[in-house]
């Protein structure tokens, strides 16, 4: 009756000891460390680094505790701060002979301290948990999104866009402008103003069009409709998250937080960035590129000399301060960059950007340098609004996909400028609002107090159930210790991020575990005052607790899912370890803990007695702790 096939005590061990492998290196906890990564494109970091790094370290007097090149970077582990700092500033000067033009990247880092078999490929490939910046320490960042510059830079496309939709179509248009989010298109007469509405409304529906003026004043003004400029925000934003994505993985921050928070801002969490002025340095850097053509017009050249600014053009500065007019009209941005390398200009051997555009700015590019043969194009890049000429080189030939930034930058400013752009362009500018840094003690005592507080409840809990239901008790407090030590394991297995309301939740489903085990005690007793065998309690009380435990725990998983939907930030980690928490309880209470007592209870045929704790009829016929009747 009360016995487990073979395979169920196989299930329970082999789970037993994958819960037990994957929550192991979550108690090593993590080595300072020395990260040395490539700082230039032609650098290469291999064996050879790796000797040159234990070299210097050997010069210096510094021991590390390990060397190892770990995909494009060597990292060198050592026992102590001290210790890593010193080893910093050898290897800096050992593998930089120029700190102006560094050809290696120096870096702190915290990696963990897990033995090599733990961390062993493909199996067991165990790592511990992610701590959240709370528990880890780092760096809080807040950043304002200027939706104005966002929805400005994709109307100044759009007017580009209609341009050539009306040449391709030979539709002659009195020209193009926009005034602030209006694009007004202005027309000779009646039926070139149809012919451009028609044209407009087949190929931009997310246009809204109102015709206006009379006589030889004919115009129609283009704006946004209200979803299309919501879509436009959004995908600004969307944008510019997936952009501080990648230059946030140019830092090597592990599982960083970034999301949206309100309708134009969002947080970007560094856990354990040991160097926060370096990262405010990649993220506040916001630059944006736009390709336009140079104004070589008379007005154009005059305005060089203090004259005024011709109407359609804007000035901006080169990188020596010198003034340069060019064209409002964007012809490419950096959303059509996919990708930028540094290299050399073949004719003059200075350093250069090699950058490659997606087909839609290959054809844009064509088109425009196939009518343009002998004219000035300028590369303009924005940071924080404010714009400067990075490039300013004659079209000699058509460019495609491909084409190059050349001029007076040195091999740093090239690099530089190539891991900007490799790491995305973003839809509009953004600036730093608002920082915090959360010291790696802080971090460190909300580490001991969540602990504690977890440690704690689960032994006040155990010692209850122990006192409460004797032998029945000790059950249920290993079926708890193992529910504990499988939520850790899956945590660590799905790499999720352990933050302190993660911790919450981790207590909180403890108590819901022994809530489960509660049901089923109580059920058995049940069961024993109702005049049952003490073997026939033990199956209809799991049994009939069962539907119980079962109605209780997807009502709570309901209310965690819908935390998790609705939810963000800490919310949401709390939803995640609340959720697996509810199905490892699940498994432990009544799996784990039916196993065990089937393994002690059930092997004997003719069970007279349990301990379970007191048992009280209802007539008033007592039971003893052991089961007997008086």
């Amino acid at each position: 009756m009360n016995r487990y096939p073979l395979w169920k005590y196989v299930l329970i061990v082999v789970a037993l000891l994958l819960a037990m492998t994957y929550t192991l290196p979550n108690f090593f906890g993590e080595a300072p460390a020395v990260q040395v990564s490539a700082a230039k494109v032609t650098v290469k970091v291999d064996t050879a680094t790796e000797q040159k790094v234990e070299a210097a370290l050997q010069a210096a007097g510094v021991r590390p505790s390990q060397i190892a090149l770990e995909g494009n970077s060597v990292r060198a582990r050592f026992d102590g701060t001290d210790e890593q700092i010193k080893a910093k500033d050898a290897i800096e000067h050992a593998l930089n002979s120029d700190p102006s033009d560094p050809a290696y990247t120096v870096a702190l880092n915290l990696v963990p301290r897990s033995p090599a078999w733990l961390a062993a490929k493909p199996l067991p490939n165990a790592k511990p948990m992610y701590l959240g910046l709370d528990l880890r320490g780092g760096v809080h960042f807040t950043l304002q999104v200027d939706m104005t510059s966002a929805i400005t830079r994709r109307l100044d496309s759009m007017a580009n866009d209609i341009r050539t939709a009306l040449r391709e179509k030979d539709v002659r248009h009195g020209g193009i402008e926009r005034d602030g989010q209006v694009i007004r298109i202005r027309a000779r007469d009646a039926a070139t103003l149809a012919a451009a509405q028609r044209v407009i409304t087949d190929q931009m529906p997310d246009l809204q069009l109102t015709p206006a003026g009379s006589g030889e004043s004919l115009y129609l003004d283009a704006v946004y409709k209200p979803e299309a400029l919501h879509r436009v925000q959004e995908q600004a934003i969307k944008q510019n998250i997936t952009t501080l994505h990648n230059r946030v993985n140019e830092l090597g921050v592990a599982e960083p937080v970034i999301q949206q928070q309100g309708v134009d801002r969002v947080v970007v969490e560094l856990p354990g960035v040991q160097d926060p002025a370096e990262a405010k340095k990649i993220l506040g850097r916001t630059a944006t590129l736009e390709v336009r053509m140079v104004d070589q017009s008379a007005e154009g050249n005059a305005a060089l000399s203090g004259g005024p600014v011709p109407f359609g053009s804007e000035k901006f500065p080169d990188d020596k301060g010198r003034p340069l007019i060019v064209k409002k009209e964007v012809l490419v941005t950096g959303e059509n960059l996919t990708d930028a390398q540094t290299g050399f200009d073949s004719q003059t051997q200075q350093p250069s950007v090699n950058l490659t555009m997606d087909a839609k700015g290959g054809r844009v590019m064509l088109e425009v340098s196939r009518r343009n043969i002998g004219k000035n194009m300028a590369i303009v890049l924005f940071e924080k609004g404010k714009g400067q000429i990075i490039s300013n080189a004659v079209i000699r030939g058509e460019l495609g996909n491909r084409f190059q930034i050349s001029g007076s930058m040195g091999v740093a400013e090239a690099n530089e400028l190539a891991l900007l752009l490799r790491a995305g362009s973003l839809a509009a500018p953004m600036e730093i609002i608002e920082e915090r840094t959360i010291g790696p003690s802080l971090g460190a005592d909300n580490i001991a107090r969540g602990f504690h507080s977890v440690v704690w409840g689960f032994v006040v809990i155990c010692a209850f159930m122990c006192i409460y239901y004797v032998v029945f008790g000790g059950f249920s407090s290993l079926a708890l210790a193992f529910n504990l030590l499988l939520l850790v394991a899956v945590l660590s297995m799905l790499q999720a991020t352990l933050t302190l309301p993660g911790m919450a939740a981790m207590a909180l489903a403890l108590g819901m575990a022994i809530d489960s085990n509660v049901l089923i005690n109580e059920r058995v007793r049940e069961e024993l005052r109702g005049g049952a065998s003490p073997q026939a309690a033990i199956h209809a009380g799991y049994d009939r607790a069962w539907a119980t435990i079962l109605d209780s725990n997807v009502t709570s998983l309901i209310a965690g899912l819908a935390l998790l939907a609705f939810g963000s930030g800490p919310v949401r980690g709390f939803a995640v370890v609340h959720c697996l928490g509810i199905l490892t309880s699940m498994f432990s209470a009544v799996f784990f803990s039916r196993g065990l007592v089937n393994l002690w209870y059930g092997r004997q045929r003719k069970l007279k007695s349990m301990s379970i704790g007191t048992v009280w009829r209802p007539e008033g016929v007592q039971l003893t702790s052991e089961g007997h009747r008086v």
